[in-house]
This record gives C-alpha cells, structure tokens and sequence, in this order.
C-alpha cells in the first residue's frame, strides 16, 4: 500500500490541491479570483522553461540515438509502427468526441470574456490564408530568434530534430556537443522538478479562480471526459490490442500476448509510469518470443516517445478546449490539426507521471488559447493519467511484436 501510495504521490498531490481549490471556488465564487496571481506565477515559470527544455531534450534524443547504421532497419519499422498506432489512436479519440462531445451545454460567456481579455487571441483568421503559406508558418519561422518563443513550437521542434539528427551524424567529432546536450537535458529536467514543487499551489489557486468564475459546470465537463477517456481505454486496450497481437503472428501471436500482458498492464496500473514498467515489459517481451535486439530498441523508445494513450488524451484536452472557448472543431481541416497535434503531444511527454505538462503547454501554445487554459486540461492529466499510462506502456509490447513482424517475417513466432 505504501509503495502504491509513493508512485501516485504526484499524482494525488495535484489531484487534492486542485479539489481543494474547487471547494474554495465554489465557496466564494467570484471572489476566488484574487488566487488568480499564485496561479500565474506557476504559469510563468512553465512558459519559461518550455522553449529551452523541448530544444535540449528532443535534440539529445536524436543525437543519442547510437550505431544508426546497425539499428536502421529496427528504427525505420519502429517509426512506422510507432506512427501508425498513434493515428490510428488518434482517430479512434475523434470518433468518440464526434459521438460524444464532453463540453456539449458547456460553452461560457464568463471563458470567452478571460479569452478576449488576454494578450493571446483564439483567432480563426487562418482559415483566410492559403493552404501552401499555412504549411510555410506551420512549420518554419524567417529568423532564428523567433524560434525562441513558446507561440512557434512545431517550428522549434522540427529545428532540434535537424540539430540533433546533424550532431549524431558528425560522429565523434561532435562528442563535445551531444555530451552538453544530455547534461543540458538533465539540467532543464530538474527544472522542471523544482518548478513542480510549486504545481499545488500554483494549479490549486488557479483552478479556485476558475470554478469561482463558472461554477460546478465545468466540474460535470471532466466527469464526462473521465467517463469517454475510460470507454475508448476499454476499446482500445481490448479490442485494437488484439487486433495488432493477430496482425503480428496470427493466434499464436494473440494467444501469447494476453498470456503475457498482465504483468505489463497491472505494473503500469501500478506505479502510473511508463519508465517504470521498462523491466517487465522486457520480461514480457522475452517471453513472448520478441527477439532481443528489437525488445531492447522497442520498449526503452517507446517508453519515451510512444504513447497511444497520451495521443488519446491530447486529442481530448484539444476538443474540451475548443469547446468551452466556443470554437467549432467539426471540418476536415480542425480535425486533422487536432490528430496531428494528439500525436505530437503523445510524443514529446516524458515518461515520468505527471508528465503531461509539456504536451499541455505544446496545446495551448499551437493553438493560442490563452495562458488560462493550462491549469484547465492539466486537471485532464490528472484524472486520466493511470488508464493512459496502460496503453502507453503494455502498448509498447504489442508493438514490439509488430516490429517483428515487419523485420524478421510472419514465421517469427514459430
């Protein structure tokens, strides 16, 4: 029981602060929003960090990635493998959104009014520009210094990528900057830690100002997000896991994995990390008959950046948004966005609990929701953060399995 409660600590700090600061917003209503600046200076800390923390880390990622000639074969089926999945969860969240829209009644004069207040604007001027300039913006920025800035992440990320990939192809003459750039990843993590110390004052006090302002209709808005994210876990971890099982090897493949997929599932129950689970997951992979080379290139990168379930969660957090900020998200364009933005967040999330808060500010600073909105979807991170750690981590298993498939041939399990 002790050790159960230490892996959830995280977790149910936040969870209490934020109930707290509920109460207090329901308490006093409007009046709450004097809590308002603790709120902000967490906010501050999280948006200062943000730029330099997503450069050194997905820089060091890709400049640490070892013998890429060896393992070119694995990392390019695992990349395909890895993708798929998380569109495929990706679509599959759209669709339960579609059916069942958890802000539906929920829309607010009092957020549209904190929206329009803010010095970020919800704009849909875009739609105005051509598609061949919207890719242009999307994705690059006309001068290094705009790089620095938290409104222009996609272009950020694709720059470390460049930077990291051109450092691991240097080879050892580069040993000097990929050596900075683990260090320097360390060193921003810790960061990030410190900053965390603050999460239950900062978030507790922001979410008091938030229920004081729109009352307990925001609170019945996460009941029906926790109540979807649940049925889409019980689908996808059921039914599209062994949909995969079967693709990799037939029945012997489906049979195997549901033999050997408790013990993954119930350690990520356990300890809400994806880190955590590696060990058995390797375990798990073994015996299941995943050849070593793989299990060992699978599972710890998966770990890392392949998350079905924080794909899931982020396409969520980005339609409970749209919805309570009043933007229509039902066209081809906005739904596409909202998968690639679910797959990028379920990507750049560390692995650790709790670790949403990157991908949460990655949403509102793509979109350009305001400040406001963060401490709004990280309480998403919180209520769902065990079932998605599920899929996360006993996905990485079957996908291990996939990749097998697709590297050593459709005998691999005989």
């Amino acid at each position: 029981m002790s050790k159960l409660l230490k892996n959830y600590k995280t977790s149910i700090v936040l969870l209490l602060s934020i109930l707290f600061g509920g109460i207090i917003g329901i308490v006093f209503g409007p009046k709450a929003t004097i809590l308002e600046p603790f709120g902000q200076i967490f906010l501050n800390l999280m948006f200062t960090i943000i730029v330099p923390l997503v450069f050194f880390s997905v820089a060091s990622a890709i400049a640490n990635m070892g013998n890429m000639n060896r393992l070119g074969k694995i990392i390019a089926n695992v990349a395909i493998v890895f993708i798929g999945t998380a569109l495929i969860a990706g679509i599959l969240a759209i669709i339960g959104t579609l059916i069942f829209n958890p802000t539906e009644g929920l829309k607010s004069e009092v957020i549209k009014t904190l929206l329009s207040q803010s010095d970020v604007k919800v704009s849909n001027s875009t739609e105005k520009i051509a598609l061949s300039q919207q890719l242009v913006k999307t994705i690059t920025v006309g001068d290094f210094s705009a790089l620095l800035s938290k409104s222009n992440m996609l272009q950020l990320i694709l720059f470390s990528t460049l930077f990291g990939l051109s450092t691991a192809l240097v080879g050892e003459k580069a040993v000097v900057v990929r050596n900075f750039l683990s260090s320097a990843t360390v060193v921003m993590m810790k960061m990030v830690d410190i900053i965390m110390y603050y999460a239950p004052i900062g978030l507790g006090c922001y979410f008091a100002s938030v229920v004081g302002q729109l009352g307990t209709q925001i609170l019945e808005g996460y009941l029906k997000v926790f109540l979807l994210y649940g049925g889409l876990t019980l689908i996808y971890y059921f039914a599209i896991f062994s949909l995969y099982s079967y693709l990799s090897a037939g029945k012997r493949g489906f049979g195997s994995f549901w033999k050997n997929a408790l013990s993954p599932t119930v350690t990520a129950l356990a300890t809400c990390s994806s880190a955590a689970s590696i060990p058995v997951n390797l375990e798990a992979t073994k015996k299941i008959g995943v050849p070593q080379d793989i299990a060992e290139t699978v599972i710890p990168l998966g770990a890392n950046t392949h998350k079905d379930g924080s794909v899931i969660g982020g396409v969520l957090k980005v339609v409970f948004l749209f919805g309570i900020f009043g933007k229509d998200f039902n066209n081809a364009p906005t739904l596409l966005s909202i998968l690639a933005v679910g797959f990028l967040v379920g990507a750049v999330m560390g692995a650790i609990p709790g670790g949403g808060m990157i991908g949460e500010m990655l949403i509102i600073s793509i979109y350009g929701f305001p400040p406001t909105a963060l401490p709004i979807i990280a309480v998403i991170s919180t209520i769902i953060d065990a079932p998605a750690t599920v899929l996360n981590s006993t996905g990485n298993t079957v996908c291990a399995m996939l990749v097998t498939r697709l590297v050593d041939g459709k005998s691999w399990l005989k």
